[in-house]
């Protein structure tokens, strides 16, 4: 008897030669953790965990976890749990995005390798959300999110914290003399006081909204606060819902489409959200076949206002957010940009799904369209001399003055070099010049959260905090200021980036979606012939460092490997996607 078509504790026999020798050890197994064999009859929904002693966002899963095995044995099925990967960026080395791809690897291989009818995600820090829907996608078996929740915020001398955009903007005081050590101390004491995500519109909090628009979590659950009692009825709807998904076989795939992609960009744009998510849902995209084009990005910016008031963008924290109305309220508000056709986990359209939410919203968070945050949506894709491929500016956190500024070029040629010398009292810097670091992309260094440059130590003691910041890395989601990312080709494989001198003049435009080096072809043709040869690979890498260097793609098609995207073949109407 084969496997193809078997369900519940018969899907994927291990292969003895002998599939009923095979059913029956399995089931001698099972019975050794007892379960009945009526149990062991019913389909079977795994419980992804990831949780971890490193991973301080996840710490309250154990009673999410049992929330969710309420929801899965109300609903007539049996719930296993099984451990994945976890990360933790503040604990991971050298960065949790050269992690990503390793942890969808990990979950779509254990979805498939072991017996479950549909699997619930569960998870929160900002790049496991991703690597579950990526490995999800990839395994083809009917699937739901759960989030962990953003954590609530913290209080210093009668001021409101919340991690981690409070964290930079106190550190930055604290590095231009204002803060002495005992108070950043205390205030290091106070920023992160509860489970869950960062209390911001973050890269975590983002994604979350982003699921939901994808049609992959509960609706109106993405902003529920970690520890707030409504996550845990939140928890139990997704074991239930699980349930269906198993009896109906609807996938991710089935789910997620161009129009639920344009969904969530414009979501991405209305919530002022992390730069971050451009990557994942590129790499998101990429499972499905498709690729999003950077050009579309910049048009719907054009007719998507950022509506949501909380940091980085704003003033606000997501405990407001929910409280507010949560993305239901913005849904509503935006539905006019929307394709209400799609599908979600519910078995739902979108448009049915906002039509059943309350019809509430605080203006004081979730602003009406006459009267947004920023007119235009909060990102924009970049390109010209300086990153033919592209790059990301989230200009709704910028200093205004500086979205048009021409200067020069103060280059860091690494991370080690930026840490070396950034507070150098030699180092020869003005607030008007352009800050440059290089060689901190994908390849070069795993694309960590060091794009958010420093203002140097001489200059922050003058009051300056905010200057043009220009690298192939990214940024943390809940960081601020005129910052340009993701510059493509990275420095390490050839890009114009490496090029750059000191006292070069770069020109930023953000009106005209241009970054450009303004030195004469000839001389950069000169230049790019004197670089030296690149040494050898490091050879005493191995393992996934050596198979991430080796396969890892630039951040336009969202830092995936090759080998696990679909053919990139499907178009769609509009050039939306290629």
């Amino acid at each position: 008897m084969g496997n193809k078509n078997q369900k519940g504790l018969y899907r994927g026999l291990t292969n003895y030669g002998d599939s009923g020798f095979s059913r029956y050890l399995r089931r001698s197994f099972a019975s050794s953790m007892g379960y009945s064999r009526e149990e062991l009859d019913r389909p079977i929904i795994g419980i992804a965990d990831s949780g971890s002693g490193f991973n301080s966002c996840h710490r309250h899963f154990p009673e999410l976890i049992e929330a969710v095995t309420r929801g899965v044995l109300s609903a007539g099925a049996l719930p296993i749990v099984f451990p994945t990967i976890s990360l933790s960026e503040p604990f991971i080395y050298p960065t949790t995005m050269m992690f990503r791809n390793l942890m969808s690897m990990d979950v779509e291989e254990m979805i498939r390798a072991q017996p479950m009818d549909a699997v619930v995600l569960v998870g929160g820090c900002d790049k496991t959300v991703p690597a579950q829907l990526m490995g999800a996608i990839s395994a083809e078996r009917p699937a739901i999110h759960l989030v962990a929740g953003p954590m609530l915020t913290g209080n210093y001398q009668g001021e409101r914290l919340g991690a981690c955009t409070d964290c930079r903007r106190h550190w930055s005081d604290y590095r231009g003399g204002i803060h002495t050590a005992k108070a950043i101390e205390e205030i290091e004491g106070r920023l992160v006081t509860t489970a869950g995500t960062c209390a911001v519109m973050g890269t975590a909090s983002t994604m979350a909204c982003i699921l939901e628009a994808l049609g992959m979590l509960v609706p109106g659950s993405s902003s529920i606060p970690a520890v707030h009692s409504d996550r845990l009825r939140a928890a139990e709807v997704t074991g239930r819902l699980a349930v269906q998904l198993a009896l109906s076989g609807l996938t991710p795939k089935s789910i997620i489409n161009e129009n639920s992609l344009h969904n969530a960009l414009c979501v991405l744009l209305a919530i002022g959200g992390s730069t971050n998510a451009l990557i994942h849902l590129n790499a998101i995209a990429g499972r499905l076949g498709y690729q999003i084009d950077a050009n579309y990005l910049n048009e719907l910016a054009q007719k998507t206002p950022v509506l949501v008031n909380l940091k980085p963008s704003g003033t606000e924290y997501m405990e407001d957010f929910h409280a507010a109305g949560g993305l239901p309220a913005v849904l509503r508000k935006i539905r006019g940009l929307l394709y209400e056709d799609c599908l979600t986990v519910t078995g739902r359209t979108l448009g049915e799904e906002i039509d059943a939410s309350p019809d509430y919203s605080n203006p004081k968070v979730i602003k009406d369209l006459d009267n947004p945050i920023h007119k235009t949506g909060g990102l924009a894709t970049l390109f010209g001399s300086l990153a033919p491929n592209g790059a990301l500016i989230k200009y709704s956190a910028a200093a205004p003055e500086l979205l048009e500024h021409t200067g020069k070029a103060v280059v860091f040629d690494s991370l080690e070099d930026m840490a070396n010398r950034i507070d150098s009292p030699e180092l020869d810097v003005s607030p008007e010049d352009v800050l440059v670091l290089r060689n901190a992309g994908p390849k070069a260094a795993g694309m960590p959260e060091s794009g958010y440059i420093p203002i140097p130590e001489k200059l922050a003691r003058k009051g300056v905090r905010d200057m043009v910041r220009i690298s192939d890395a990214r940024m943390s989601g809940t960081a601020y200021g005129t910052v340009v990312l993701h510059v493509s080709p990275e420095a390490s494989v050839g890009g114009p980036l490496a090029l750059v001198q000191d006292g070069d003049l770069i020109k930023l435009s953000v009106s005209e979606y241009r970054i450009d080096l303004l030195v004469d072809e000839k001389e950069l043709a000169q230049r790019k012939e004197n670089i030296k040869a690149k040494l050898p690979r490091d050879t005493s890498k191995r393992g996934y460092t050596w198979l991430y260097e080796q396969y890892v793609m630039q951040a336009e098609a969202g830092c995936d490997f090759e080998f696990l995207t679909q053919n990139r073949t499907a178009n769609c109407e509009g050039n939306k996607f290629t």
